[in-house]
């Protein structure tokens, strides 16, 4: 009798164990511990200073967009955004623009993507992006040497320009 109450407690110790991890919360767990390693490892010797290429679009449109995010050592110092393809009802001084260091984020209401560093964006991957959800197909690549290419997550049905997250084009050191 005692061996088996000693059985049945180690038994729903391990079931507790296994169902309250992390690791169920996440789509692409081991993909994106990979991907985040790739990150450590490419950060290191380029000072934490790189230059990043996010594009966009929409399926409304005959034109996208890309923004090149500019990191120095940590900090953002450039956001330069333009539009691609066919753009004739888009206003002249809206077409291509850059910031610089204390003019970031001076375009409030553009397509461009958010000033964030890599760090910032694989904190969202992990909080926000990749969080298994109900009636949603998550995607996460890594086609910039093991670095985050696409992360993100559509709602199952939608037709129209849903994707929460990030496209990145490509990843380079300054």
């Amino acid at each position: 009798m005692k061996k088996s109450i000693y059985i049945l407690t180690l038994l729903l110790i391990s079931i507790c164990f296994f169902s309250c991890s992390n690791d169920d919360d996440l789509n692409y767990q081991t993909d994106f511990e990979k991907s985040q390693k790739a990150w450590l490892d490419f950060k290191a010797p380029s000072n934490n200073s790189y230059q990043y290429v996010v594009s966009g679009g929409s399926v409304f449109t005959i034109y996208g967009w890309e923004t090149t995010i500019t990191v120095s050592n940590g900090i953002v110092i450039q956001r330069h955004f333009k539009y691609i393809g066919t753009t004739e009802n888009i206003p002249e001084e809206d077409l291509e623009w850059t910031e610089n260091e204390n003019e970031i984020n001076s375009h409030p209401n553009s397509n461009a993507a958010n000033p964030l560093t890599l760090d910032e964006i694989y904190a969202k991957a992990e909080n926000e992006w990749l969080i298994k959800r109900k009636n949603t197909d998550t995607y996460f690549e890594t086609k910039n040497n093991g670095l985050i290419s696409t992360c993100g997550y559509t709602a199952k049905g939608c037709m129209d320009d849903c994707f929460t997250g990030i496209r990145i084009k490509s990843i380079s050191t300054l």
